[in-house]
């Protein structure tokens, strides 16, 4: 297969042009179809509040020194985060891909990297979007004085890129739009429901226990959990490392696959 390459460079100002560009177009589209994109996650995270934390958690004294309804707060509101990061990217970008329209932004002077920020980013944009309306939704059910809203703000930031990059990755080798929804299926939804939003790790046998701590989810709802309320299963630092170090693992393998042109032709 061949090389898909852009020789010419463009000079800063027109990158910024066409970077700006490329963000304002992906947030015009999903915010155009905001009855799609932004009302169903409010609608059900607001019926896990419902039931999880209005329900279920009057039978539950406490999770780690807080109310149930305080303890789950921090996990849905970073699970929506994630769930929108990721369904944006890879949606948008799969779709560009079957209509051969990523093959023309490849060949253009716009450098990969700015393509690549400007997908990641915008999902991040929605992903924090949709995490802020929950938040707020939430005020409704259980009010939480930030203890750290630099780590939260922080944590939210690094968890919307991480797996906006995690679905652009999914979008370059997805060959059908049945091929999209198998990562978010069987790994993804798993690997939430397992990271601690609904539990505190302590709660677990040792041996699942073990298995948790390579769950990197664990560590990103927790850290997110500290930020909020000041309580988790693990160092805030490890939180940012896993963070840190998976957003730039991605981000390499998503520029080298974009380089190389893998999966970007149908």
């Amino acid at each position: 297969m061949s090389t898909i390459t852009n020789n010419n460079q463009l000079k800063p100002y027109a990158r910024a042009v066409a970077f700006r560009s490329l963000v304002r177009k992906e947030v015009t589209r999903f915010t155009r179809i905001w009855v799609q994109t932004l009302v169903p996650p409010i609608i059900t995270t607001s019926l896990y509040f419902l039931i999880f934390g209005g329900i279920i958690g009057k039978n539950i004294s406490s999770m780690s020194g807080v109310s149930y309804m305080s303890f789950i707060i921090p996990g849905l509101i970073l699970m929506t985060i994630i769930n929108n990061s990721y369904t944006n990217v890879v949606s948008s970008f799969f779709s560009a891909k079957i209509q051969r329209q990523i093959e023309e932004l490849i060949i253009s002077p716009m450098p990969n990297v700015d393509i690549m920020m400007g997908y990641i980013v915008a999902g991040t944009l929605r992903g924090l979007l949709v995490g802020i309306i929950v938040y707020l939704v939430s005020i409704c059910f259980d009010f939480i004085a930030i203890k750290h809203p630099f780590y939260m703000l922080c944590l939210a930031v690094l968890t919307g890129l991480l797996f906006s990059t995690a679905g652009l990755i999914n979008a370059i080798f997805a060959k059908t739009f049945d091929s999209i929804s198998i990562i978010p299926t069987f790994i993804l939804t798993p690997l939430i429901y397992l990271g601690g939003v609904f539990y505190s790790i302590n709660l677990l046998p040792p041996a699942w226990q073990m298995v948790s701590y390579f769950n990197p989810i664990m560590y990103l709802i927790n850290g997110f959990r500290y930020s909020m309320l000041g309580i988790s299963d693990f160092s805030i630092g490890i939180s940012f490392a896993i963070a840190i170090g998976f957003n730039i693992i991605l981000m390499i393998l998503t520029l080298v696959l974009l380089k190389s042109s893998a999966g970007l032709r149908q």
